[in-house]
Order: C-alpha cells, then structure tokens, then sequence
C-alpha cells in the first residue's frame, strides 16, 4: 500500500495477506466479508459484471439489509480493508466512509436516482385553488323613495336579488310600506287566481246548448238522456287520454251488500267491460243486440252475473281495445231513445231483481258511469270532476226517490226494525217522514216516507232531518262511503237517521 495516492477515491483490492488495520478508535476493524458494513450489489464505483473479488460481493452483515454501514465498513478502503477510509457498497457511510450508491439511495454526485412520489395538495393541509368561497355582494344602499318605488316589482317577484334582500330589510322597519306591500301582494293575487288546467265539466254542455240555441237538432236528446250522453263522453275523454299500460291499472270496484263492504279487484278495461256489460240492459230494452247474448241467460238480467260471464268467457284480460264497442253502445243508446222522440221513457228496464224505467235506467247508468269514471281516475292519478249541477240533482233525485223502496226491502229481510205505526200507512196517504237535504251544487230538500213506499212524505210528520254534501250523498249511495263515515248533520230520530244512511249504501251494487 505504499505509494497509494492518499488522495485517490477508487476502490482498490486487498492485499491478500493484509492484515487489518487499526479501526477508528484504535480498535482493531473486522474484515470486510464478515463486517457489519458489508453489502450485497456492486463494488462503490465498479461495474456489476466485473470479475474483481470484493469482499462485499458475498457478505451477509447487518448492514445489507438495513443499509447502515457500521464504523470501519468498507469494501476496500485507501487505507486497507476495514480501515477508515473504507466505503460501504449498499449501506450508509461509517465513520469516514462514503455513501453507498445501491437501490434508490443518492448517487455519486448526491442526487437520488429515483425520484421520491410526489406530495398531493390535499395531503398538505393547505386550501385547493379556486375553493375559497367568493365574498358576499354588498347590501345595496337605497334612499327610502327608492325602496318605495321598488314595492310594486318586489310583489311581481320582479327584483334581483340585491333589490330584493334590500326591500325586504326596509320592510321590517318601515312599518307604512309594509302595509303596501301587503296590498300589492293581494292585488297580485287578484290578477292571478289559481286556476286548473283541465277543463270545466260543464264547458261541453255550455257549448252544445248555445249550437243547439242556434240551429235546434233534427233528432233532439230527451233531457232525461242527456246526463249519460254528457257523462260517457267525459269518461272516454279520459281514457283517451291515458297511456296503453294505465289500462292494466288496478281498480277495486266497492259496493254494500247486507250491510257489509264487499269489493271486486278488475282493472281499467275490466272496469269499462263491466260498463259494457251493464249497458246492454238498456239496449235490450231498446231492442238494439245484446254484446253478451250467447254468454249470458236473458231470463236472469243479473249486473253482477252478466259482467263475471263477460270476464270468464274473454280469453285474454281485456286491453285498450273494448274502449271501441263500449263507445259505439253509448252513441247506439243516446241515438236509439232520440228517435223514439223522448215517448219511450217509461219503458221497463229489468236489472233481475228490479225494475226501472228507462228514463231512471239511463240516470243510472249516468250515475255509474260518473262513478266508476271516479275509480278509474283515482287508479291512474287523472283529477276528475263531478257531473254539472243540474245533472247532479237530477241522480241525487234518483237516490232519494228509491230510498223508500230499500228502507221496506230491508225491513222484509229483517236489516232494519219495524215501523213503530201500529197499522202499516196506506198509498197516497202522508206517514212518517225524514228531511234528506242535500248541501252543494245540485242539492235541495226531499221528504223520504219512512213506514211505507207509497206513503207520502210530510212536513208535519217530520221526525228526523239528515244534511249532506251532495257528493258525499251519491258515494254513500255508490259504496264508496260506510254510512258511519258520512259526514252528516243529524237532528231527530236516531233510528230513523240510521235506517236511511244504510238504505242509501245498500243502494249501491256491482
């Protein structure tokens, strides 16, 4: 080793019979092969391939692990093996040593091979660009006069925001605009009602009227037919409205029997096949083909047995498609009892257990057709209206007119108790009677006799009085509605009032 160069850094080769040197202490230093600062990899400064023999080639010290070389690490020094001026290959620099140069560790010239990930801005703590919330405008500054004049526009939700925010701060301490800025707001509400999209039921009937004032029709309507022809033609505005799918919504058809809700689940199609099927009486009775004549037995005219035959025998559920014969039959109907010149209204209806005559059947068949309208409305989410007025009072007449007739049927099966009279009251003759008024549009006051159907109601036997809405009268009458639920005005008789209420649900039938 004499003659090195002291002040060369190149690794240099023991000398096989080297002896080791005195370590920086004064302390013997460990041979390289076994040292705490050998380390796996090249030689610091040589090349990986070379076929030297470097002690640190095939050394197993703690220091190839952790890269921390230990004091006198060195593969070969300047100075010996082991001695102070050794480097460590793969580890930290010893005392005196230099830094390895193996895996992402700093280079020769102190810069890291690979470069370290770099820091996210999120991970700093510190705010993102562009998140700092803006600061809030200034409040606007406005003389009185101005905040005045701005009244008008803040009622027509006509000011920015800023005038707004403003006029609304006067508003609390300037107690004169406040009150007028609560006239303008009315006022404001005076040009703008609310009003409904959907159109009023009685336009159609307003319209035809004044046509008909104008030029009167050849084959005139009977006034008795014309709340079914208005009430079909409101229900098929409907369903021409609503989408093929909404024809397979659920309906649950509702009616009373012996004092007990009973109901029947169909849908939309099924609910206009049970209109269907139920109009044919009347065409029947009119002489016009029966759409069930080979389903059903003429001998029992059965509601409820000719619409469960007509689902029975459909081999598909029915679909948007009965909508053409249901219509076709309403026109059919209205057409057939216009040609009879209106001399055809007494002409017997039979439903199987009763008959009507066929200026009541085509009321009924008004009533139900506004009634199941309802169901359907109600199953696809459509607002519907009730019937105009004077066709309204026209079925509330109906209702109340058949109300003597189930108060004696219910008597006969024993759903009601007996009139208290000791003798029943002859035809013709006033009996007992209760005061049915009926409140709203298409309302008015009926006399119902209590003891017999062909008693006369009285004022001066008048031992109950019951008040109802008028709409919520036809869904008593309809099922739709328990007589306990009724929201009725009772004054007098108890079990008069009683009778009556579930007379007018038993009216109801599928």
């Amino acid at each position: 080793m004499t003659g090195a160069d002291p002040h060369d850094d190149r690794p240099t080769s023991p000398a096989p019979d080297a002896e080791p040197g005195p370590g920086p202490e004064g302390t013997e230093g460990p041979d390289a092969s076994d040292g705490p600062g050998a380390a796996h990899g090249p030689r610091a400064g040589g090349d990986p391939g070379d076929g030297g023999t470097d002690a640190s080639r095939d050394a197993c010290g703690p220091g190839a692990a952790d890269g921390a070389g230990g004091p006198g690490a060195g593969a070969a020094g300047a100075d010996g093996p082991g001695g102070p001026g050794g480097a460590g290959a793969g580890g930290a620099a010893g005392p005196g040593g230099v830094a390895g140069t193996d895996g992402g560790g700093p280079g020769a010239d102190g810069a890291p091979r690979i470069p370290l990930p770099r820091a996210s801005v999120e991970d700093g703590g510190q705010p993102l660009p562009g998140t700092r919330p803006a600061p809030p405008p200034a409040p606007l500054v406005l003389d009185h006069h101005v905040l005045k004049s701005l009244l008008g526009a803040w009622a027509l939700a006509a000011c920015s925001p800023e005038e707004t925010a403003a006029v609304e701060e006067h508003l609390g301490d300037c107690g004169g605009c406040a009150d007028e800025a609560l006239r303008l707001r009315a006022a404001v509400g005076l040009l703008h009602p609310p009003e409904s999209l959907d159109l009023d039921p009685g336009l159609r009937t307003r319209v035809l009227q004044g046509c008909l004032d104008r030029r009167p029709p050849r084959i005139p309507v009977p006034p008795w037919a014309t709340p079914y022809d208005a009430e079909t033609a409101r229900l098929d505005a409907l369903l021409q409205d609503i989408g093929d799918d909404e024809w397979d919504a659920p309906v649950r058809l509702r009616w009373f029997e012996r004092d007990e809700e009973t109901s029947r689940r169909t849908t939309v199609a099924g609910v206009i096949a049970h209109l269907l099927s139920v109009d044919g009486l009347v065409g029947v009775a009119l002489g016009l083909d029966d759409p069930l004549a080979d389903l059903t037995d003429p001998d029992e005219p059965s509601p409820a047995r000719r619409t469960e035959a007509y689902w029975r025998a459909s081999r598909l559920p029915p679909s948007r498609t009965i909508r053409a014969p249901w219509r076709d039959q309403t026109h059919a109907l209205v057409r057939t009892v216009g040609f009879t010149g209106g001399t055809s209204g007494g002409l017997g209806v039979s439903y199987g257990d009763f008959v009507l005559p066929l200026r009541d059947a085509m009321l009924d068949r008004a009533f139900e057709c506004w009634v199941h309208a309802e169901d359907i409305a109600e199953a696809v989410d459509y607002p519907y209206e009730p019937p105009a007025p004077r066709h309204l009072h026209e079925m509330i007449d109906l209702a109340a007119r058949m109300l003597p007739v189930a108060l004696a049927a219910r008597r006969q099966v024993g759903l009601s108790g007996p009139a208290p009279a000791r003798h029943l009251v002859a035809a013709g003759t006033p009996g007992r009677s209760l005061r049915l008024e009926i409140e709203g549009l298409g309302g008015g006051e009926w006399l119902i006799p209590l003891d017999s159907p062909g008693a006369i109601g009285s004022a001066d036997h008048e031992v109950a009085h019951v008040a109802l809405d008028g709409v919520e009268f036809c869904r008593l009458a309809a099922g739709h509605v328990t007589p306990q639920e009724a929201a009725a005005g009772q004054v007098g008789d108890r079990d008069a009032i009683r009778d009556v209420l579930h007379a007018a649900a038993s009216l109801s039938r599928m």
